[in-house]
């Protein structure tokens, strides 16, 4: 949807695309929390002669691994809930051993002791048959034994070593799978599917795992582990089939696949393929599927399984900010307009409800956004919009209509680009006057991407640059704008427990002074993107003009941010921040500047479509006006 600006203290209603189905009243939840009618629990169980029992967990040996033997045992974890009868009962405590078993052997533990008493009876020798009481004891007790690690390790028929060094780093070794590293299970696993991957990225489709010996060494407290693998015949692709396509043409589905007859098979590509398809946007599902046998003459068919969507859609959402008042938004979009993924996609918000009583001083934002995919290769896109907006901001006021032509990018899995040329028509009042401009120009991105996940980044990097030379006619000024900005993910304790996460990003502006430069190219900072504490662009270079002293636009750019992010459970977590940015009239950054700070703490309910965020921050200089504390909401991470 077309950005909304954030500042002071905001309250964020947050509402992603909706559908109304009729049908009879229920209950209603939203992000995990139960508002009306009759709350489901996905927990509750509907047991038949119930049985209640207790159940208590002994472990000796290795008592770190406690927890890990809780969470294995059925009996101990549902101890709550009765059992159904006494066959409930013991197929529970049957299947601990099991269980606990397994969770012993991803641990790196193979000689453990499990005893699992049902009524002072061991669980494995009872029969249906069995008397108990009205409420069973249940003992569990389980000795670890020792750790065992890696001894003695054998790779039958390994795939040849990988081109890429990012495929290189991939080893068996940096799994945990090599002599003298804790024989977790899950490492043997772990190096059956790598080498079996890189086998189908060297073009063995049908490689496969045909043994697997492993040899615990009890005395020696050591796993020796050999495997074989037989990679197959090497395949090349055969014809492509689409299957499930009404509204979409074959020809160009096939065409955005790019699996060309003849060429050798490589997993990565399918995996590019199934990527690329999803990214169109146009399908409920889809997926590649590779015939179960190679031809005799090496070829693979494949084939393409797909389900349309429906080709419209409609969202809308809100904002509230005691400062900016409550504004609206919404989207129509029609995709696949004639089966080759075509998008075209209406937006309108309006901002500064209840807050401006004058209709006049409302922000308002309506634009239209044309997408063709595939136009040159099937990774390139024709991109085309056109925008209006006025926005009454605190330290401009804008009226414009823009637009812009040009194509995007896929480089590969992780680098993406676009060009583009763009005009603007624009009107501003600031403390320079009512000032025109007519702007020509163009505009570049590179964007290298290799986060984990976009909206939760918990693991990898983010780097993102921007060149933007162009020309205004008013005053007959060339200026050329760039941005370079980085993100960088370390998980610190456990599987993502705690996550730092930090980002950077400069600017700088080359061209007239602030008196000849549109404000809206020239760099502010501020809000719950940049420094949060402050209102959304609001950090800016003090000037006086004419004896009167108000912000304007920088030619220099710095924001640097810093989190600690820390999960407290699957669904709840904690994150402290901190936010600096400063803005110079200098593009070299040279001269004086205001440094802002804002600190602050937040919540995080992790929700299906993405982490909800809550922040609190406050700014350790506020200007008169600035507001002491501001709340930010969002979904999604901050960065």
């Amino acid at each position: 949807m077309i950005a909304s600006r954030c500042g002071g203290l905001v309250a964020g209603l947050l509402m992603g695309a909706a559908v109304i189905v009729p049908g009879p009243a229920a209950a209603f939840s939203i992000f995990g929390f139960h508002l009306w009618g009759e709350e489901e629990n996905p927990d509750r169980v509907d047991v038949i002669d119930p049985l209640d029992y207790t159940a208590t967990l002994t472990v000796t040996g290795d008592t770190d691994l406690e927890g890990t033997v809780e969470k294995a045992s059925a009996l101990y974890a549902n101890r709550e809930q009765p059992a159904s009868g006494r066959a409930g009962l013991l197929s529970r405590a049957k299947a601990d051993y099991r269980r606990i078993l397994g969770a012993l052997y991803e641990a790196g533990y193979y000689g453990p002791s499990i005893s699992i008493l049902v009524a002072g009876h061991e669980a494995a020798d009872l029969s249906l048959a069995v008397d108990l009481p009205a409420k069973v004891p249940v003992a569990i007790a389980v000795d670890t034994g020792p750790k065992f690690d890696f001894g003695q390790l054998t790779v039958v028929n390994p795939p040849p070593p990988m081109d890429t060094r990012r495929q290189r780093l991939t080893t068996p070794a940096s799994l945990g799978f090599q002599p003298g590293e804790t024989a977790e299970a899950g490492a043997i696993g772990k190096t059956s599917d790598l080498a079996i991957a890189h086998w189908r990225m060297r073009g063995h489709a049908k490689a496969a795992e045909t043994g697997r010996e492993v040899v615990a060494d009890h005395p020696a407290s050591q796993l020796d582990v050999a495997l074989t693998f037989d990679p197959g015949r090497e395949a090349r692709y055969g014809p492509t089939s689409v299957v499930g396509a009404t509204r979409t043409d074959p020809e160009f589905i096939r065409f955005m696949t790019d699996l060309d007859e003849g060429d050798r098979f490589d997993s990565t590509e399918i995996a590019r393929s199934q990527a690329r398809l999803g990214r169109l946007g146009i399908f409920r599902s889809m997926r590649i599927e590779e015939a179960d046998e190679i031809a005799p003459d090496g070829t693979l068919p494949m084939t393409v399984r797909v389900q349309d969507r429906k080709p419209r859609s409609l969202g809308f959402g809100g904002t509230y900010s005691t400062i900016d008042g409550l504004g609206l938004e919404a989207y129509w979009m029609h995709r696949n307009l004639w089966g080759h993924g075509e998008r075209l996609r209406f937006d309108a918000s309006i901002e500064g409800l209840l807050e401006q009583l004058d209709p006049a001083d409302y922000d308002y934002n309506v634009g239209v956004t044309f997408t063709k995919p595939g136009v040159y290769s099937p990774d390139t896109d024709f991109v085309t919009g056109l925008a209006a907006k006025q926005l009454d901001y605190d330290t401009y006021r804008e009226t414009s209509l823009s637009g812009n032509i040009g194509f995007s990018q896929q480089f590969g899995d992780r680098l993406t680009g676009d060009l583009s040329a763009f005009f603007s028509k624009a009107r501003f009042e600031d403390i320079y006057g009512t000032r025109n401009f007519f702007t020509l120009g163009a505009l570049g991105n590179l964007t290298y991407d290799i986060r984990n996940d976009p909206l939760d980044a918990t693991r990898g990097y983010f780097i993102q640059a921007s060149l933007q030379p162009f020309y205004e006619f008013e005053y007959g000024n060339p200026a050329v704008r760039g941005t370079l900005e980085g993100r960088y993910y370390y998980s610190l304790v456990g599987l993502d427990t705690l996550v730092l996460a930090g980002r950077v990003k400069v600017g700088s502006y080359y061209g007239p002074g602030a008196a000849e430069s549109p404000p809206d190219l020239l760099f502010f900072a501020g809000g719950g993107g940049s420094v949060r504490g402050y209102a959304y662009r609001s950090i800016g270079v003090t000037t006086t003009v004419d004896g009167e002293e108000g912000t304007i636009g920088g030619r220099g750019l710095f924001e640097g941010s810093g989190e600690a992010r820390y999960r407290i459970s699957e669904s709840f977590g904690a994150v402290a921040f901190t936010d600096v940015g400063f803005v110079t009239a200098d593009p070299r950054f040279s001269g004086e500047h205001d440094t802002k700070i804002g600190v602050g703490a937040g919540f995080r309910y992790f929700s299906p479509i993405g982490p909800l965020r809550v922040d609190l921050a406050t700014p350790l200089e506020p200007e008169a006006g600035d507001s002491r504390i501001a709340l930010y909401i969002g979904i999604g991470q901050a960065f």
